[in-house]
C-alpha cells in the first residue's frame, strides 16, 4: 500500500475516495450518517493508525472550502421571508434550548476541570444540532411536514442563526485579552452594523443585476456562487470575523433572489463531497495519546446531550400546550451535535483561545450523540411507547396548542400542480390553470421567462428541473408528496427518465403528465407509467380535425 501512495497525492486522493465510499456503503447500511464513516477513515489513514496519507495540505484546503460551502448553503436557506414566518414555539424553543444547554453545559464543563474559555466553547458547542442529519431522517420517515417535524426545523434554523452568532462573537475576542470588554463590544458592533450597511447596499442594488446576468448560464451561475462563498470568507476574515461568518453572510446575501433554488440544489452535491475531506482531515489530526484523559468528560457531556437537551425541549413544548409525544418527537431531534460544532472548536484553535484537547473532547461527544440519536429517531415511536408513563409531567392537563395547529389540511400556497418547463407550451398551461383559479407553480431554467411570467402575476421559480437535487429545495409548504400533479414539458426522453426517478426518490406520489413531440418519447413515458401523456402536435391536429367534421356536418344538415 505505502508504495501505491508513494506516487503522489493524486494515488492518495483515489484511494481515499474508494476508502471512503466503501465506508459510506457500511454506514448507510448500519442507518448511520456517513459522516462518522468519514470520520473513521480519517482515523485510520492518518499518523494515529496508519499514517498512510501525506497530502495534509491539499486535504486542509478541501476541507475548508468545504466548510466554506457547507455555512454559504446554510445562509442561502435563511430567506427573510422564512425568517418571519418561524413561529412562536420554534423561537421559544430554540432560544430556551440554547440558554438552558449553555448555562448548564458551561457549570458541567468547570465541574470536570476544563477552563473558563474552553468551558464557553464546549458549552456552546453542546447546543448545536445537526439540520443536514435530522431534516434526513425526518424525511426518510415522512415526518416533515407533522407538527413535531415543522417545529424541529423551525428550531434548527434557530439554532443555525446562533452558531454563525457565536461565530462572530469569538472572532472578535481574537488576542483580546488584555483588553476592555467594553472596547470589545463595541468594535463588534461596529463592524456588524458596516457589513449589514454594505450587504444590505449589494442586496438592493447590485447583486440582482449580477445575478440576472449570471443566471444566463447554468455553469457560470454556479462558479458566481462558490466564487462569491469564498470571496465573501476572505473579506470575513480580513474584518476580523472568520472565514466561516463571511462565508454565511454570502449565502445570506443571495438567498432574497429568484435563483436560490437553483444555487441550492447544485451546490449541495459539492458541499456534501468537499465536507468529506473535512472529516477525514479532523479523524486523521485525532491524537489518541491525549484522549485517553477525555473518556470521562466525553461520557458525561455526551448523556448530558442525549437526556437534557430533549427534556429542555419537552418542558418548554409542555409549557406552551403541546402534548408529550410532541414534545418528545421533536426533543429527540436535538439529542446530539452538529458538524457545526466541530466546525466551531475548529474554528476556535485556529484563533488560539483552546487546544487540540477540546476538539478531540466534542467530537468524541459528536461520535457518541449522532450515532445513538440516530437509532432514537429511527425508533422514536416505540421508545416513546416505554417511556411514555413517565412523561406526563411534561403535559399540561389541556395541550391547547395542538387543538389548533395540527391539522391535515392543505396550506395556503401549496401548489396543487408543479409545471417544469414554461416555454410557450409550459407558458400557456400555466396561465391557463392559474385563471381557473388552480394553485399551480411553474418551475424553468430560463431567467428571462421566468422573470416575464412572475411580472405577469404568475407563481414561477428560477431552476433546473432536470437537477435532481431541485425537487428538495423548492419552497413548498409541505413536502412534494402533497401536490397532486407534475407536469414536464422537457423535449428529451433521458431528461424525463432522471426526472422520474428524482420524483420516485422524493417520495412523490402524485401523477404525472408529460409533454411529447414524437410518438416514441410518447410510448417511452407511457411504459414509465405516466398518467398522461399529450403530444401538441398531434392533440392540434385532432382538435383541428374533429372541428373541420364538425363543420362540414353542419353544412350538411343545412
Amino acid at each position: 500500500m505505502e508504495t501505491i501512495l508513494a506516487h503522489g497525492p493524486y494515488v492518495e486522493f483515489a484511494v481515499l475516495l474508494m476508502f471512503s465510499a466503501a465506508a459510506g456503503a457500511v454506514a448507510v447500511r448500519l442507518r448511520q450518517p456517513v459522516l462518522i464513516a468519514y470520520i473513521v477513515i480519517g482515523i485510520l489513514v492518518g499518523p494515529a493508525v496508519f499514517g498512510l496519507v501525506r497530502a495534509h495540505d491539499q486535504i486542509n484546503l478541501l476541507a475548508e472550502i468545504g466548510v466554506t460551502v457547507l455555512l454559504f448553503v446554510v445562509g442561502l436557506k435563511l430567506d427573510l421571508q422564512h425568517i418571519r414566518h418561524i413561529g412562536p414555539v420554534a423561537l421559544a424553543t430554540g432560544l430556551g434550548q440554547l440558554a438552558f444547554t449553555i448555562v448548564f453545559g458551561f457549570i458541567l464543563t468547570l465541574v470536570l476541570g476544563k477552563g473558563p474559555v474552553e468551558a464557553i466553547y464546549i458549552a456552546v458547542a453542546l447546543t448545536f444540532s445537526s439540520t443536514i442529519i435530522i431534516v434526513k431522517l425526518l424525511s426518510d420517515k415522512r415526518e416533515l411536514d407533522s407538527l413535531h417535524g415543522r417545529i424541529a426545523v423551525g428550531f434548527l434554523i434557530v439554532q443555525d442563526l446562533a452558531v454563525v452568532l457565536a461565530m462572530m462573537t469569538m472572532s472578535a475576542l481574537r488576542g483580546a485579552g488584555a483588553a476592555d470588554t467594553l472596547e470589545i463590544a463595541g468594535s463588534l458592533i461596529l463592524r456588524l452594523v458596516l457589513a449589514a450597511l454594505l450587504m444590505f447596499l449589494l442586496m438592493r442594488y447590485v447583486l440582482p443585476r449580477v445575478m440576472a446576468a449570471m443566471a444566463r448560464s447554468q455553469e457560470l451561475l454556479l462558479i458566481f456562487a462558490i466564487a462569491w462563498g469564498c470571496g465573501l470568507a476572505v473579506i470575513g476574515e480580513w474584518a476580523g470575523f472568520s472565514k466561516e461568518a463571511g462565508a454565511f453572510i454570502a449565502g445570506f446575501s443571495l438567498a432574497s433572489t429568484g435563483y436560490r433554488e437553483a444555487m441550492n440544489a447544485r451546490l449541495t452535491g459539492i458541499r456534501d463531497f468537499m465536507l468529506l475531506f473535512f472529516f477525514i482531515d479532523l479523524g486523521a489530526k485525532l491524537d489518541f495519546s491525549t484522549l485517553g484523559g477525555e473518556a470521562l468528560p466525553a461520557v458525561v457531556l455526551s448523556l448530558f446531550v442525549l437526556i437534557g437537551n430533549p427534556l429542555i425541549v419537552m418542558a418548554i413544548m409542555g409549557f406552551m400546550g403541546y402534548r408529550k409525544r410532541t414534545g418528545f418527537l421533536a426533543g429527540l431531534t436535538v439529542a446530539q451535535i452538529s458538524e457545526f460544532s466541530i466546525v466551531f472548536v475548529a474554528m476556535g484553535i485556529t484563533l488560539g483561545h483552546v487546544d487540540a484537547d477540546a476538539l478531540g473532547l466534542i467530537t468524541l461527544v459528536g461520535l457518541v450523540t449522532i450515532m445513538l440519536s440516530t437509532y432514537m429517531i429511527l425508533f422514536s415511536q416505540p421508545l416513546y411507547e416505554r417511556l411514555m408513563p413517565w412523561l406526563g409531567v411534561f403535559e399540561r392537563k389541556r395541550p391547547f396548542r395542538e387543538l389548533e395547529v395540527d391539522r391535515p389540511l392543505r396550506p395556503e400556497g401549496q401548489p396543487q400542480v408543479l409545471v417544469f418547463g414554461v416555454g410557450r407550451y409550459g407558458a400557456r398551461l400555466l396561465r391557463q390553470l392559474d385563471g381557473a383559479g388552480v394553485t399551480v407553480m411553474g418551475v424553468d431554467f430560463d431567467p428571462e421567462a421566468v422573470r416575464a411570467l412572475a411580472q405577469g402575476g404568475l407563481n414561477v421559480r428560477f431552476g433546473d428541473g432536470e437537477d435532481p437535487g431541485l425537487l428538495e429545495t423548492l419552497p413548498l409548504p409541505l413536502p412534494l408528496q402533497h401536490t397532486d400533479w407534475v407536469v414536464t414539458t422537457f423535449p428529451q426522453w433521458e431528461s424525463n427518465r432522471a426526472f422520474l426517478h428524482a420524483l420516485r426518490v422524493a417520495g412523490f406520489g402524485g401523477q404525472v403528465a408529460g409533454v411529447v413531440r414524437d410518438d416514441q418519447h410518447g410510448r417511452s413515458l407511457d411504459d414509465a407509467g405516466v398518467a398522461m401523456v399529450l403530444n401538441p402536435f398531434t392533440d392540434a391536429a385532432d382538435f383541428a380535425a374533429r372541428w373541420l367534421v364538425r363543420d362540414l356536418q353542419e353544412k350538411a344538415r343545412r
